[in-house]
């Protein structure tokens, strides 16, 4: 009997960068792992991101290369499309292949949304949203916006990252779908345990300012870049003895950038994330990780958790990151550590140079109890009903 197929839908052509490559892969290696055949689809339409030169382009090359390359590591050879809408032209299967899949599929996983999905997609029985950036899309469906409502509505089930929505705490209404939560998964055995007490720098990757998304809800305003939780904090280098280094997607290379100005360490996020190596790599060398959270999950409680931060945990580096509620559902306090204030994260630091390598084998503990890839997406798949 021929396993389930399950085709998924996501943006690693689309936005050829490593943090986005990791997370098709660990989602594509476990579900083959689990024993499906699995099928990887980019074809919502939107226009390929050329990273080199920080613009979108027409040019679709460098972006079907670097997919063709992940979908090698993945074993898909064979098993991936990608259609440039702006030539309508499919690489990787043919279009009448993909037409035979969305035909043939058990199930579709949209990973973080990726495609608006069309009647084509409607064909498939089981069509899974799994939102891995929450709150947005729930603050635009409890204002009533009819195309959010419609393109999730087209699912058949519904999962976020953001742990704490529905509960007391949280602060946007859900009167709608029912949400379900999930977490972002992890392949322990691609991720090293690599113990380095020499390592001198806490460091992430980020972009400093995301535009587009910000949203007014009952008259506030939230934000959906992490800038202003940087800036918040900016001046922590001046608080203790610690490095920190951000690899930075930065809109203005010219003038002074005001973590510079406070003591902060600046590489260049491109350098670092242009292929799933690099990027793992750069989190090899780290201390471990301080990042901050976007304004949007910390202030609603959303309980959001970056996969990003997951991969440090899962390389054995201690993680601090701003509380969005998370810590109701992690454990923290030893290998990953939550923060509200200043105070806090100095705490954080201390406690991990107190015990440095318990902290250490602590985060990839955690990594493997709760972000297990084979655990998460095993729970996914049997809620949906395969």
């Amino acid at each position: 009997m021929r396993g389930k197929t399950i085709l998924l839908l996501h943006l690693a052509g689309r936005i050829p960068l490593a943090g986005v490559a990791w997370q098709t892969l660990h989602h594509i290696v476990a579900l083959k792992r689990l024993g499906y055949e699995v099928y990887y689809i980019e074809d919502s339409g939107a226009p390929p991101y050329d990273p080199r030169v920080r613009s979108v382009a027409e040019d679709c090359s460098y972006n079907v290369d670097f997919l063709k390359r992940l979908m090698e590591r993945c074993g898909l050879q064979e098993r991936w499309a990608y259609w440039d809408m702006v030539h309508d032209t499919y690489h990787g299967l043919s279009r009448g292949a993909v037409q035979r899949v969305y035909r043939e599929a058990d199930a579709i996983l949209n990973l973080c949304g990726a495609t608006r999905l069309r009647e084509e997609h409607m064909i498939c029985p089981i069509r899974v949203y799994v939102q891995t950036d929450p709150v947005y899309e729930q603050m635009k469906e409890a204002q009533g916006d009819k195309r959010t409502t419609e393109s999730i509505g087209a699912h058949t089930h519904h999962f976020t990252y953001g742990e704490n929505l529905g509960y007391s705490d949280y602060r946007v209404p859900l009167d709608g779908f029912k949400w379900k939560t999930t977490r972002p998964p992890v392949l322990l055995d691609l991720w090293e345990y690599r113990f380095n007490p020499e390592a001198p720098n806490f460091t992430t990757i980020t972009v400093w300012r995301n535009t587009g998304k910000d949203i007014v809800f009952n008259g506030d305003r939230y934000y959906w870049s992490k800038h202003l939780n940087f800036l918040h904090f900016q001046d922590l280098p001046r608080r203790t003895s610690k490095n920190f280094e951000l690899a930075l997607d930065r809109d203005d290379e010219i003038t002074p950038h005001p973590l510079q100005q406070n003591g902060w360490l600046l590489v260049d996020a491109y350098e670092k994330s242009r292929d799933i190596e690099s990027y793992r790599d750069y989190i090899y060398g780290s201390r471990g990780e301080f990042t901050v959270s976007k304004d949007l999950v910390v202030r609603t409680k959303s309980g959001w958790f970056s996969d990003r931060s997951v991969c440090y945990l899962a390389a054995g580096k201690p993680v601090i990151t701003q509380e969005t509620g998370f810590s109701k559902f992690i454990p923290t306090g030893r290998g990953l550590f939550s923060f509200r204030s200043m105070d806090e994260i100095v705490a954080a630091l201390d406690e991990i140079d107190s015990d440095y390598s318990r902290h250490c084998e602590a985060a990839r503990e955690i990594a493997a109890e709760h972000f297990s890839a084979a655990k998460v997406l095993r729970r996914l798949l049997q809620e949906v009903g395969i």
